[in-house]
This record gives C-alpha cells, sequence and structure tokens, in this order.
C-alpha cells in the first residue's frame, strides 16, 4: 500500500470513528435523559405549582445543559473505542470494519464507564447514594470484591492494552511512512493521555515563604459541620478520634462548653463572625429572605480587612452560607447558595446526576458543573483541605497578614466519607441500608421525612461508626493543613481556631438531627480550640464560653479595639490563663422544625411542616425563604435555653403557657433529672436572663 494510501484511509477511518461516537453518544444522551424525566426526581423542595410554573423554562435550559454534558462525556470515551480500533487494525494489518467499529465505540463507552463507577463506588460511595434512584444493597456484593489493589491492576489493564495498541499502530504507520496519520493518532492518544491524567491529578501547593513583614498576626479558622464537642480528645469519649487537633490543643487553649446560639449553620456562622446575637444580625435559621442576606452590623472579615488584612474563604456545600451572606471575604472559594431553588433544578434528575458525578469529582466539574461538584451530601474534605492551603499560599504571598476561614461537610449527615475512612470502625459484617450513609438522606427533604421516626428506624451504632470515621478524616486533613503552615514557616505566627457550627443529636432526647432541641447539649455545644503561638499553654477550660465571643477574642488577639456593637465578650483573659470578670451566660434556641418530633411535649407551640412554610420570594434569585406570615410563630415555638456556670434552664412554649426545666450540668451531663423544683431561686434567676436575651 502506497503512503498516500495509508495516510487516507486512516484518516478516513478517523473521521468515520468519529461520526459513530457521536452517533453512540447521542443516542446513550437520548436514553439517559428519557429515563431520568421519567423518573425525575429533584434534589429539592417540592414547591407550589405556582413556583415550579415560574421556572419550567429554567429547567428545560438546565436539562439541556446537563444533556450536553452527558453527550460530550460519552463522545468522549467513544472515541478513544474508535481510535483503539483504528491503532488495532494498523498493528495487525486488518481491515476496517464499521460494524467493528461501532462496536469498539460502545464498548470502550462501557469499559471507562464501569471504571469511573468501581472507583467511586470504593473510594466515595457517597457520591452514588446522593444520586442514585436504586437501593444500594445492590452494589453490595460488587463493593465486597473491591480494593485498591484490584482496581490498580485493571487500570494497568486498560491503559497498558490501550498503550500497547497505539503504540504497535503508531508504528505500523511510521514504517508505511504515513507520517500525517500518525501525527494524528499520536495526538489522539496524548490528548486522551493527558486528560487522565489531569482528570486525576491532585497537585499539592508548594510551602510558601513567610509574610515576615505582617506585624499583626495571621487568623486560620478550621471547621467541620456537625461536629461534636466530645469528640475530641480528652472528652471520655470511647474512641481516640482526634490526634491533631489533640495536639494542637496541647499548645492553646481548649474550650470544653462552648455554646452556639442556633444549631443551624446560617445563624450560628453569622453570630460566629458578627458576635452578636441572632435577634440581633436577623438571621434566625437557614432559611433566609433575600433582603435579610444583607447584614446590619459589621462582620469580622470587615473590620479585619479595615485594620491591613487580606481575607479568604474556602468551603464545600456545608459552607454555601457564607456565599449567601457575604460577610465581607475578600477572596472566596465556595460552593453556591444550597437552598436555592434554581440550584437545585440545575443539578437535574437524579440519573443524570449519577452519570456526571463519576466524572466530575475533579477540576473539570469544579469548573463547568460546579452543582454537581458540590452536591450536597457529599463532603469535599480532600479537595476543601487542598484548597485551604492555596489560599494560605495566595493570601501569605503579600505583606499583609491574613484571616482565612476554611469550612467543610466532613462530619454533616448522611455522614459519607472516602476510603478508608467508612470502613475504619464500622462491622464488616453490616449489610444494612446504612452501609456506605445515613439511609435514605439522600436530599433534603428526605432528611425532613425522617425526621419524626423513632430510634427504632435507624441502625444507630452503624451511623455512629460512620460518624467517627468522619471525625477521623476532618482530623487527618487538619494536620495536613497545619503541616503545611509549618513547612511554610508560618506556625509560629498564625492563631489557629478549630470549630463547629453546631453538633449533633444521636436520640439521647428522642429524636436526632441538629437544632431540634434545647435539653441535651449535643447540638448546643461545639469544639473550639483557640491555639496562639505566642501564648503557649495546653490549658483546658471548663468556663462557660459562647461562639458569639470569638469575633471580639481574635479582634483583641489581633491587637484591635472590640466594636461597641458586639454582644459577645473577648475571652481573652481565659486564653492567657487569667480569670473572666464574672461568669458567662450561653444562650440558645432551636431552629426550624422539620415536622412533629419524637418527645414533644402536648400543648407545644406548633406551626404546618417545613415544605409548606416556603417560598421563593424572588424568582430572578430563587432563593428559598419562609413565608412572612409565619416568621413570627416560627420565632415564637422556638424552645430556648440558658446556661450559667452549672446550671442549665430549660424553655419549651406552650399554647398555655411554658415549659421550664432546671438541669445541673455537672452532676447530669445527659440532662436527664429536672430539679426545678429543688431550687426555684435558681431557675428564678434564669428565668430573668433568658428573658432579657
Amino acid at each position: 500500500m502506497r503512503m498516500i494510501d495509508v495516510n487516507d484511509v486512516t484518516l478516513d477511518n478517523l473521521r468515520n470513528g468519529l461520526l459513530v461516537s457521536v452517533a453512540v453518544g447521542a443516542s446513550f444522551t437520548v436514553l439517559l435523559t428519557g429515563k431520568s424525566i421519567r423518573d425525575f426526581s429533584a434534589p429539592g423542595p417540592r414547591m407550589t405549582e405556582e413556583v415550579m410554573s415560574h421556572y419550567r423554562l429554567y429547567l428545560l435550559a438546565s436539562l439541556a445543559r446537563l444533556a450536553f454534558f452527558v453527550f460530550l462525556i460519552a463522545t468522549f470515551m467513544a472515541f478513544l473505542g474508535a481510535a483503539t480500533y483504528i491503532a488495532a487494525c494498523l498493528a495487525f494489518n486488518a481491515g476496517y470494519r464499521s460494524w467493528l467499529a461501532a462496536i469498539s465505540v460502545a464498548v470502550a463507552a462501557g469499559v471507562f464507564s464501569a471504571r469511573a463507577l468501581l472507583r467511586t463506588l470504593l473510594y466515595s460511595p457517597g457520591v452514588i447514594v446522593a444520586s442514585s434512584l436504586y437501593s444500594m444493597h445492590h452494589f453490595y456484593p460488587l463493593w465486597q470484591r473491591l480494593s485498591p489493589a484490584r482496581l490498580r491492576a485493571l487500570d494497568a489493564i486498560v491503559f497498558g492494552t490501550l498503550a500497547a495498541l497505539f503504540t504497535a499502530g503508531l508504528i505500523a504507520l511510521a514504517r508505511a511512512s504515513a507520517w500525517e496519520a500518525m501525527w494524528a493518532l499520536g495526538a489522539i492518544g496524548a490528548a486522551y493521555g493527558s486528560v487522565q491524567q489531569a482528570a486525576g491529578r491532585r497537585p499539592e501547593p508548594r510551602p510558601v515563604p513567610r509574610n515576615s513583614k505582617a506585624s499583626s498576626p495571621n487568623i486560620l479558622m478550621i471547621g467541620a459541620d456537625t461536629l461534636r464537642a466530645d469528640r475530641i480528645g480528652g472528652m471520655g469519649y470511647r474512641r481516640e478520634l482526634t490526634p491533631n487537633i489533640d495536639a494542637l490543643a496541647r499548645r492553646g487553649s481548649h474550650f470544653t462548653d462552648c455554646y452556639v446560639p442556633c444549631a443551624r449553620t446560617a445563624p450560628s456562622m453569622a453570630s460566629m463572625l458578627t458576635g452578636t446575637w441572632p435577634h440581633t444580625h436577623r438571621i434566625r435559621d437557614n432559611f433566609i429572605a433575600p433582603e435579610d442576606t444583607r447584614l446590619q452590623v459589621p462582620t469580622l472579615p470587615e473590620i479585619l480587612a479595615k485594620l491591613g488584612y487580606s481575607t479568604g474563604a474556602v468551603g464545600d456545600w456545608a459552607a454555601s452560607d457564607v456565599t449567601k451572606l457575604g460577610f465581607g471575604f475578600e477572596h472566596r472559594d465556595l460552593a453556591q447558595d444550597q437552598w436555592n431553588m434554581k440550584y437545585f433544578l440545575r443539578q437535574g434528575p437524579k440519573d443524570m446526576r449519577l452519570f456526571l458525578s463519576l466524572f466530575t469529582q475533579n477540576w473539570f466539574g469544579k469548573t463547568f458543573l460546579s452543582e454537581i461538584y458540590y452536591l450536597g451530601g457529599v463532603p469535599l474534605t480532600d479537595e476543601i483541605g487542598r484548597d485551604t492551603r492555596r489560599m494560605i499560599a495566595k493570601l501569605a504571598a503579600d505583606e499583609k497578614p491574613f484571616f482565612i476561614m476554611s469550612f467543610m461537610a466532613t462530619t454533616h449527615p448522611p455522614f459519607t466519607s472516602r476510603h478508608p475512612y467508612y470502613t475504619l470502625f464500622a462491622d464488616p459484617g453490616y449489610n444494612g441500608p446504612s452501609k456506605f450513609a445515613m439511609a435514605r438522606l439522600r436530599d433534603p427533604f428526605e432528611i425532613i421525612r425522617r425526621q419524626g421516626e423513632p430510634k427504632t428506624e435507624f441502625d444507630l451504632e452503624q451511623i455512629i461508626d460512620l460518624y467517627d470515621g468522619c471525625v477521623k478524616n476532618f482530623d487527618d486533613e487538619t494536620g495536613r493543613i497545619l503541616a503545611y503552615l509549618e513547612a511554610s514557616g508560618l506556625a509560629d505566627n498564625t492563631i489557629v481556631v478549630i470549630f463547629s457550627d453546631h453538633g449533633f443529636e444521636f436520640f439521647e432526647h428522642e429524636t436526632w438531627g441538629q437544632g431540634n432541641t434545647a435539653i441535651g447539649d449535643f447540638s448546643a455545644r461545639v469544639p473550639l480550640i483557640i491555639a496562639d503561638p505566642r501564648n503557649p499553654g495546653g490549658r483546658v477550660i471548663k468556663s462557660v464560653v459562647r461562639t458569639a465571643d470569638l469575633a471580639p477574642t481574635l479582634l483583641e488577639l489581633a491587637g484591635a479595639a472590640v466594636p461597641p456593637h458586639m454582644e459577645g465578650v473577648s475571652i481573652t483573659p481565659l486564653v492567657n490563663d487569667q480569670p473572666m470578670p464574672g461568669e458567662l451566660p450561653a444562650f440558645y434556641e432551636t431552629g426550624v422544625w422539620f415536622t412533629d418530633l419524637p418527645g414533644t411535649p402536648e400543648g407545644h407551640l406548633r406551626y404546618p411542616h417545613l415544605p409548606e412554610l416556603l417560598e421563593v420570594p424572588d424568582k430572578a434569585l430563587g432563593m428559598i425563604a419562609l413565608k412572612p406570615q409565619y416568621q413570627d410563630i416560627v420565632v415564637l415555638a422556638k424552645d430556648r435555653m440558658v446556661r450559667l456556670g452549672d446550671w442549665k434552664l430549660t424553655y419549651q412554649p406552650l399554647t398555655d403557657g411554658a415549659l421550664y426545666r432546671l438541669f445541673n450540668i455537672r452532676q447530669d451531663p445527659a440532662c436527664r433529672h429536672d430539679i426545678i423544683r429543688e431550687h426555684p431561686d435558681i431557675a428564678q434567676q434564669l428565668k430573668q436572663l433568658l428573658a432579657q436575651w
């Protein structure tokens, strides 16, 4: 065969293979889209027909966008099959057959889809849990056969075969002096190799030179959503989960009794970063009206920026309230607002979402399909850790000191984590519905449906084992961030804060979740560690403090004055191992109840279940908020508590009055024994404090 014939035939075959790949990709896209629409299950709230009618065109546009990316990915995989088949024809001097090309195209798409599924099933099964319409039991036999070594062996076979066929094909073209075809086939192979390498590449930022000219200390806050205070070392828990955080605590101050004002992310964050109570900053829950996102009080990042700091925030979907409220951060690497109708619709139906999520947990997904990359229920612990280190590198390169907040969903329900963390403490023989994640919490409104279920409906020990694996995951990532500070020479001038927005209840008081009860401390109490390298300590501080005290404390540690609008106080004396002028009262209120909860007393103030409470007041923004007519009753119906010293008073509003209970936290940390009749004077004092608040 003459050189021109080999060139022409090979190039013609590549063009034909591309057309076949496009046809296969288009067919797959049509089938997947059709099935997805038939089985449509949106991840967001089931709003009124009026709301959904408004977004019909938006939904169609969102489906078209997702379908485009399905087509792009499917065609990309398919064309590799066509190119490999052509290389094999050249290597074995076989004739090109269109029907064999079509089979090769389909096989390639199937093989690489299966590879993505297997890797996701082993390393991040929560991605499948979050979007699968099917019982995870179907995946258990396959999962039991998976291991990192077997996946590496599979990759060696697949990519080794591809490399061998491409190499043999290129040699055949070189021998025929078909240079144009050889360069074309070589370029295709190189392009696919580069994409594969880029998809799996997770580059770590290099340590940066310290910003030695910064006169004020840097501040780094590292937080995990839903991290219970009792999981930190030294709190008496049966497992040692946090060696890196414990080592940091030994160099700083560990506050064992720190309280949030509301165990929901948005109000908790707002109090932490403004130093004010929820009734001052007006963020009472996660369902915020658009006008309330413009905070009326200065925030810690804004104040620090005026003092010469560079400020940045990093986080996954758990930090989306930071995006919604802004808080004045100059640099942001965050997910978009999650409680948003347009965001939910952009995520699309589950079948499409599942397919796309297998290929988008990488830079490509973050850039082009952020709604899939930041999928609710799927923590991005490794990614947020790297993004945090990149933010440190970026801001430390400046001469100014930096303030960075890193917040990740690692310990948030449904308690998914990556391999090997979800296996660390779980019973290997467990094959129930919560093997990879807390069962039946695949979207926010499945959480609502399960909120009222009793303890018997949950495999509680398995769920706790999953949670503890998540805690260990957070600690390990925290260790990597702290090691990066050390390697960059920043550790001796950086105040590090470990925090959470709220804890979690594992049926200690008849219900699960966060922000549902004021009786126990498991939602309201959070870990707080402040490690200032200028004041090494190792102090364990059992005095009651509040997250509203954090902003004034950090300002004072940075050498700045505390603004008069802040209602929290600086607890710097405790950090410096000195007494406070007096005991601080901690206040707390519950969030919006999703449904009727077990253990709610008869006659408790009530309101409709959550879906009926919600609306989208600004259709252009898509933000989901409480309807104005329910805002007052939601606030009135909140359970509340106040703690002062060892004493804690709880309040539950009834239709004909209120139910108060009194507990001694030191003697009864689980709050099981109401002793209000034995101590009426203390109860009256705490009632007055709560009423003033």
